[in-house]
């Protein structure tokens, strides 16, 4: 697989595209340019189904007129001059924003943490392709399945660079691999499907196709007879990739745009009890080989690693510039951004683990459903209002008893949170992680 443009390259243009913006009269301007290039086979019942590759290369340049501010994005091949002349002409006649603007100059710069973020050469498509066959065979020989719903391997590369008026010039490269299985059991009207995907920076650090083809195939036979459960209230347990979920509704809801917009329910929370004591979150953009890790964000500013929430109490917003002036602080370093504008955004977070083991926290349960799938997207970040469609199994004296479905859980996230209780089995591969999570008290709507 051809690697990236080199960074050198990627910066050349950028710097023409900031120089020709002030030439063309913007007061401030910063640009980015991206290259990647990605491989992906999927197979299904032994047969190559599609091998795609993409190659993209893109630039956005952004532009400051006063407090006016306009964005274009193009491909590599558009002239500069002609780029920078249109981005500041649709600057002038842009409503003034008072937030708007590059980051201070005076926090600019580079984390210098070993972020190990590029893999020494990448497989082309024979390597892959044998991959998504090993997948597909080990997920097949788990008893109880019937059919292939594919399986596939990616990699790909990229490279990404950004440019300032103010004199931030620099880019990293990252590398991303990834395999995925999806399984059938049973047959005619009582089939289920489950699936199992991993993802890394380095592919010496992804499970074997063995492991991720058998969870696959496991996941899906255990779904088989599903029973319905009358409607009732109880305690709902999250699997780690399930109660990832609910981090992300966490994050959603403390991110500095939703704050400053006013539409979640936890802005006027700040550095108050939101969730039960010992409960951490936290985010770290200089995780070594983390799939959100970077060294700078997307304005330039290298940022930390915080705890959103420390010991249960909210302590801290997720912003880029323009938010944090809107809500009179200073940026965090958490500036997401492509060849759009930026963003607030996460990196690496993580839901840490409590003391207790799974079965554990079963047992301390001891009646409740165990949530393995969740469907639609029944989550209002205004209100708090969760529900979503659910399927699992139900737990009984501790233990799994039986596969369920058809059912809809319900709450509200500040109640939610209040009694989320945390299991110890954190694994951080993911850019969000979290163990399993128990709630008790649920709303769980059925037959």
């Amino acid at each position: 697989m051809t690697d990236a443009t080199d960074l050198s390259a990627l910066t050349e243009v950028a710097d023409r595209l900031v120089g020709a913006a002030r030439s063309a009269g913007a007061d401030e301007a910063d640009a980015v340019v991206v290259h990647g290039t990605a491989l992906s086979v999927s197979v299904r019942e032994g047969k190559v189904e599609e091998t795609e590759r993409a190659e993209s290369a893109d630039l956005g340049l952004r532009v400051f007129v006063g407090r006016r501010s306009a964005i274009v994005s193009a491909n590599l091949t558009e002239d500069p001059a002609t780029l920078a002349e249109r981005a500041v002409a649709m600057a002038r006649v842009a409503p003034e924003d008072p937030y708007a603007g590059l980051a201070d100059p005076a926090r600019l710069g580079r984390s210098t943490a070993d972020l190990d973020l590029e893999d020494d050469g990448l497989p082309d498509a024979e390597p892959l392709t044998r991959s998504a066959h090993r997948l597909e065979d080990a997920m097949m020989k788990v008893a109880g399945v019937t059919r292939s719903g594919g399986a596939s391997a990616s990699a790909s590369a990229g490279g990404i660079v950004l440019v300032t008026s103010t004199g931030f010039s620099d880019g990293y490269r990252v590398t991303r691999h990834g395999r995925s299985a999806s399984a059938i059991a049973g047959g005619g009207s009582h089939m289920e499907r489950d699936y199992w995907a991993e993802g890394r920076v380095h592919l010496s650090d992804m499970p074997s196709e063995a492991t991720i083809g058998e969870r696959a195939g496991e996941r899906a036979v255990r779904r088989l007879e599903p029973e319905k459960l009358t409607t009732r209230k109880a305690a709902v347990i999250f699997e780690p990739r399930i109660a990832t979920s609910l981090v992300g509704h966490l994050l959603g809801a403390v991110n500095g745009a939703s704050i400053a917009r006013k539409t979640s329910f936890l802005r006027e929370r700040m550095g108050q009890k939101i969730f039960a004591d010992g409960i951490r979150i936290s985010d770290n953009p200089f995780r070594r080989r983390g799939p959100s890790s970077r060294p700078f964000d997307g304005e330039g500013v290298p940022g930390e690693a915080f705890d959103i929430i420390e010991d249960g109490v909210l302590r801290r917003w997720l912003l880029d510039s323009a938010t944090a002036r809107e809500l009179g602080t200073e940026t965090n370093g958490r500036a997401r951004r492509g060849v759009g504008g930026p963003g607030p955004g996460a990196t690496n977070v993580t839901l840490h683990a409590g003391t207790r083991t799974r079965d554990e926290l079963l047992r301390d349960i001891g009646q409740g459903l165990l949530v393995t799938e969740l469907i639609g997207q029944g989550v209002n970040l205004v209100t708090g209002d969760y529900s979503r469609g659910a399927a699992g199994f139900w737990i009984e004296n501790g233990e799994i008893a039986y596969p369920v479905s058809e059912i809809t859980i319900a709450g509200k996230l500040d109640d939610m949170f209040a009694r989320m209780m945390v299991a110890n089995d954190l694994e951080e591969t993911r850019a969000v992680n979290a163990p399993t999570v128990a709630i008790e008290d649920m709303t769980i709507a059925g037959r």
